[in-house]
């Protein structure tokens, strides 16, 4: 563990629930785990219970899951990770993501699928001609209890042979905690691929 934290690092620590992330600075390394010290009250932390951590390092986004051994006042005990990854160079993770959703800007309203998603923005495909111009409103559902509502900013419209348009766009007005829902979810859909791939 003390080649990926070090005293003073910053991390983030997001448990299942999202509105309860917090972050820290590193206290102290031992060959069992790190100490934190939490910048906010540590509220929805609970000991033994497993949550997902993040940390910018030398070496790139530094991503794990671990679980808190100890809570007092607002200091943390973290157990050592079983494993950890650096994430992609880009910002954040793109995954694929097939689903068929609207896109509205005011009266206007326009079907589209999915191809994938990144909590930056996603790439669609449809059959009707879209107004590049606008900003367009758009309800992404993620399981039966996470839907992120954001704003859609259309980058690149390509047309291709069969007549569907191709767009790339850019998510806006988008909240920090629907942000880190967006991470944590297309994280969990890499890590997932990673695991099918190496079974």
């Amino acid at each position: 563990m003390r080649e990926l934290i070090k005293d003073n690092q910053l991390v983030t620590i997001v448990p299942q629930d999202f509105k309860k992330t917090n972050k820290g600075r590193v206290l102290d390394v031992s060959s069992d785990g790190f100490r934190m010290e939490l910048k906010y009250v540590p509220e929805g932390l609970i000991v033994n219970h497993i949550c997902d951590f993040y940390s910018f390092t030398d070496n790139g986004y530094l991503y794990f899951e671990s679980y808190i051994q100890n809570l007092e006042n607002n200091v943390v005990t973290i157990a050592n990770p079983v494993k950890h990854r650096f994430l992609q160079r880009r910002k954040f993770t793109r995954v694929k993501f097939l689903e068929d959703l609207v896109l509205t800007c005011g009266d206007i309203s326009h079907k589209i699928r999915t191809l994938d998603l990144s909590a930056g923005g996603m790439k669609v495909r449809t059959s009707e001609n879209i107004d590049i111009e606008k900003d367009y409103s758009v309800s992404i559902k993620l399981s039966e209890e996470q839907i992120v509502n954001c704003k859609y900013q259309l980058i690149r419209v390509e047309k291709g042979d069969s007549g569907l348009y191709t767009i790339s766009g850019r998510f806006t007005q988008l909240s920090n905690i629907d942000k880190m829902t967006l991470v944590q979810f297309c994280m969990k859909k890499d890590m997932e691929n990673l695991n099918k791939r190496g079974e």
